[in-house]
């Protein structure tokens, strides 16, 4: 089967084809970054505005690549949520028209699925079952996975996400958006053991995640290194992201050795824009190694928000029959233990 994918849920406009025998075939991404860097973050009108001007040209260009016709395609998918309801409507709009038009079925795919399933693309993807960390700017959850579109919520974040505490850190510390991976740059110069970070929510059984203390504790430290009205010198400052980023991954890396013992599973999947960070897999893999257990994750570019992971996703759901009426389906808030409630399947 030959599927289209098409993500638009914030600010980043990905397109892909992906064929169930030969696998990807072509993708490109565009990302907004430089738009909404002087404003501190995604303006959603602008973003959605940005994806109508671009996503068409995409279109030409993946198929030019992938060096097929409209016509070749078997199917559309595109991401329906969550996200932000302007961007998703633009990405909606396009498959289903095109859908209609070529009269081959459509399907909206859930955005976090889409980053699940993305270490499914690399030549050496892991096998199911396995404990799946889906680590993106608004989410943290740790996921158990029997195959695809069985899902078990075994722990997610009751605040900040782990991506909302580094971007929200990065700007406390007046850093250029996108603030976490800028957070990250610095950390390396830092100096880890200067602060002592906690380590939020490890001290108590359970898989939920909380990160909103660690932002405050961070504030507070801060303030009280910081000269008269400007930000503590800059090798503080980058000690205060080692320790902060330390203490996340610290946190991350716990619960995520807790959730393969409760589950009896030896495979982790770690998935989701903050999965690209460098500590956490290095933890990770030290962690996992001492446990018998293994990592994977896609490569840093199907990291972030792409079309190729909803291209892999949308193409597994067609092959299992599934496919929405011609109605475009966006839903801001989709959780991903109610992912078949949200869109009619037919």
């Amino acid at each position: 089967m030959l599927v289209l994918g098409i993500e638009t849920s914030c600010d980043e406009t990905g397109v892909a084809v992906y064929d169930s025998e030969r696998g990807l075939l072509a993708h490109t991404l565009y990302s907004q970054v430089k738009l909404h860097a002087e404003y501190g973050g995604v303006v959603p009108e602008l973003a959605s505005r940005d994806h109508v001007r671009k996503i068409l040209p995409m279109l030409d260009k993946v198929l030019a690549e992938a060096n097929i016709d409209k016509a070749d395609l078997d199917g559309i998918a595109y991401t329906a949520g969550p996200g932000l309801m302007g961007a998703l409507m633009v990405g909606g709009s396009v498959a289903t028209a095109m859908a209609y038009t070529l009269k081959i079925p459509v399907l909206g795919v859930h955005h976090m699925e889409g980053h699940l399933l993305a270490p499914m693309l690399e030549n050496n993807p892991p096998a199911f079952p396995f404990v799946a960390l889906l680590v993106s700017g608004g989410h943290t959850q740790l996921v158990s996975v029997t195959a695809i579109g069985e899902y078990e919520l075994l722990g997610e974040s009751i605040d900040d996400a782990a991506g909302e505490a580094f971007d929200k850190t990065a700007k406390l510390l007046d850093l250029e958006y996108p603030g976490g991976p800028r957070l990250a740059a610095m950390a390396e110069q830092g100096i880890i053991e200067r602060f002592t970070f906690p380590r939020p929510m490890t001290d108590r059984p359970g898989l939920d995640f909380s990160f909103s203390g660690l932002k405050t504790f961070t504030r507070n430290l801060i303030e009280k290194n910081r000269g008269e009205d400007v930000l503590p010198e800059q090798q503080t400052m980058a000690d205060i992201c080692a320790g902060f980023q330390e203490a996340v991954v610290d946190t991350l890396v716990i619960k995520c050795r807790r959730a393969l013992q409760q589950t009896s599973m030896k495979t982790l999947v770690i998935a989701g824009g903050v999965s690209a960070n460098t500590r956490l897999r290095e933890k990770l893999e030290t962690a996992l190694s001492k446990d018998g257990g293994q990592v994977f994750y896609a490569r840093h570019e199907f990291c972030t928000d792409n079309g190729a992971m909803i291209a892999y996703a949308g193409c597994q759901r067609l092959l299992a029959g599934e496919k929405n009426k011609l109605e475009i389906s966006a839903t801001p808030r989709w959780p991903l233990d109610q992912l078949i409630q949200p869109q009619e399947r037919v």
